[in-house]
């Protein structure tokens, strides 16, 4: 035998997001770049796969040595389309990425060794399982031509991100290669379809049968991938304690560890400025209002609160349907009790549309002539009244409607009058393609933006993005204008949206389902102090829920302008707990779990 000259180490990261935005885990590995590169330098390498559009933007392809890309140039002479380069991203790490296009025409061999040697089936299975089965023949392709050359000198460890990157891990444990490996489940596919369908899933959890509702629920291939790579990794991992519950049921296997997520918040920092960002971008918040609201009736917004929900629809997992009860509840309390506060409700989700709604487009640009022709106005009088002032000899006050001529006169008075409506504002921006959840509890509830109602909905069935017409902003830009994010999650392994609002200084609601109120209620007791609030779904009813939340809603609202400044000076001093540099102290510790237990073969 050869003695081992191990003397470095190596680690790959394997997932469907990496360079490819399609959800959560995509900011997950994203945001954590810059710590893992601060840690492991030019041995870290991230694998994922090629979509041309997306590489495009992300992706720059160098050229060098590294044992990284004489694997991929090897790779390449074997007619495999693998592409070797660098993030561009913070950190700029290292990353290979496959182009499993000409895999497609094996898939069926592909699907034929799956059940012949771990009895997966993938009969009936949707399309996305062929491609992530071409991918990760590739990814194994790859590992394996890159442990036979180098696993003398270096010690590999492969860590692996949900189900889509799992095959090639049961693979090589299975042939008991040189390798060490973590499983990472962000969301069990059964839970996220089985809490989605029915009532009370947490406490049937126990009961259910994994393969029975995989089959019931049509995801068996998914399923079976996802319990075989937890029953085979060195070591099992999940993003909180709530989904380690799941992992205990669905993959029969308790997880070693427990990975927090974070976010990279130097990239989030503004210092000193998020209370003046806030005000910025409250103002933009501010015109959109005036624009979809003021046409019908108009109310003081210095005294308006903005509270928003986003995220995939999801109506029941997201909470959104708790979200909107409490709303309802709030705007009855908030009208009973004489509260003049006002409330702004934004919905931002993605569902299917036809087009923004052409009457919210038209009352934005009536907005828009009428701040035209005031600007204008303006500066006419700005200039008569300059004059006025200097030859002025009675040191009166000049008259300043004399100094506005009749035609910006009858374009003002003209332009208000096709401004002013009878009818009630949109409480969708868009033309969905029919009734959704959402819109039947607008219509049952009759909350319909009426002027009497302290709370005012705007469902805007689409991301918030630069080029929207109706607000013009990025999301984040969206969020620092906003007072309070609202999430009360039913199922939520992790939940990214509140804790983006915790690091631009804005507090949230969230709940102990969800992996990061249920982290938050592990990590400090006075939580509200810090403009974090917890809906307990755990032990309470729907409605005893519903009743909680509009009651925070309600404690919030009434609170005085300057302890909601001082909430959000606590919420964005804390922060830094879920900085990356903080927490990938538990990838570290996962990684030399894995490390010890590499020696350990499959039976």
């Amino acid at each position: 035998m050869e003695p081992r000259e191990q003397s470095k180490e190596v680690l790959f990261e394997l997932a469907w997001e990496v360079c490819n935005q399609v959800g959560g885990i995509y900011t997950v590995i994203r945001s954590k770049v810059p710590a893992m590169v601060e840690k492991w330098g030019d041995d870290y390498c991230l694998i994922g796969p090629y979509f041309p559009q997306t590489a495009g933007i992300e992706f720059d392809a160098i050229e060098d040595d590294s044992i990284f890309n004489k694997t991929a140039k090897k790779l390449q002479k074997n007619g495999f389309d693998v592409h070797y380069g660098r993030w561009l991203v913070t950190g700029r790490p290292r990353i290979i990425l496959l182009d499993f296009s000409k895999m497609m025409d094996n898939v069926d061999k592909l699907k034929f060794d799956l059940w012949e040697n771990h009895q997966i089936s993938t009969i009936n299975a949707e399309p996305l399982v062929n491609s992530v089965i071409a991918f990760s023949h590739m990814i194994e392709e790859y590992l394996k031509s890159f442990v036979d050359d180098y696993s003398k000198k270096y010690s590999v460890t492969a860590h692996f991100h949900e189900w889509m990157s799992a095959i090639p891990l049961i693979n090589l444990r299975k042939e008991n290669k040189d390798i060490a490996t973590v499983f990472t489940t962000h969301a069990t596919m059964l839970g996220r379809y089985i809490a989605g369908n029915v009532d009370n899933f947490y406490e049937h959890l126990p009961s259910y049968n994994w393969r029975e509702e995989a089959k019931n629920y049509g995801i068996e291939a998914q399923a079976g991938i996802e319990h075989a790579a937890a029953q085979k990794c060195h070591v099992l991992t999940t993003v909180s304690d709530v989904t380690a519950k799941e992992c205990e049921v669905f993959f029969e296997r308790e997880c070693d560890l427990i990975l927090p997520n974070g976010l990279n918040i130097t990239r989030y920092a503004a210092t000193h400025e998020f209370q003046n960002l806030h005000v910025k971008y409250k103002q933009k918040i501010n015109q959109f209002v005036m624009g979809h609201f003021f046409q019908s009736y108009s109310w003081d917004l210095d005294n308006t609160l903005y509270f928003f929900t986003s995220g995939r629809y999801e109506f029941k997992n997201k909470g959104y349907d708790l979200t909107l009860e409490a709303l309802k509840r709030l705007n009855f309390k908030l009208v009973k009790n004489k509260v003049d506060t006002n409330v702004v409700m934004f919905i931002i989700t993605r569902n299917p549309i036809k087009s923004i709604d052409p009457g919210v487009l038209q009352s934005r640009a009536v907005m828009e002539e009428i701040k035209e022709t005031c600007e204008a106005i303006e500066k006419q009088i700005g200039e008569e009244l300059f004059y006025a002032s200097a030859s002025n000899t009675d040191h009166t006050m000049p008259n300043l409607n004399e100094m506005v001529d009749e035609y910006w006169r009858l374009r003002l008075r003209r332009t208000i009058q096709s401004w002013k409506v009878n009818t009630l504002p949109h409480t969708v921006t868009h033309l969905l393609q029919g009734p959704d959840d959402i819109t039947r509890f607008f219509d049952e509830s009759n909350l319909k933006n009426h002027e009497k109602d302290r709370v005012k909905f705007v469902y805007h069935p689409d991301f918030i993005s630069p080029t929207n017409p109706l607000f013009g902003m990025e999301y984040g830009q969206f969020v620092r204008g906003c007072h309070l994010g609202v999430f009360p999650s039913y199922y939520e392994p992790w939940g990214y949206t509140p804790l983006e609002c915790v690091i631009r200084g804005i507090p949230t609601v969230t709940s102990d389902l969800s992996g990061f109120g249920d982290f938050m209620q592990q990590i400090m007791e006075d939580y509200e102090s810090v403009g974090v609030y917890v809906v307990n779904r755990k032990s309470k009813s729907f409605d005893e829920a519903a009743d909680q939340l509009a009651d925070q809603l309600y404690q919030f609202v009434i609170m005085n302008r300057r302890d909601r400044i001082m909430q959000r000076n606590r919420t964005e001093n804390f922060s830094d707990i879920f900085d990356w540099v903080n927490l990938r102290s538990y990838y570290d510790t996962a990684h030399d779990m894995a490390k010890k237990k590499r020696g350990v073969k499959l039976k």
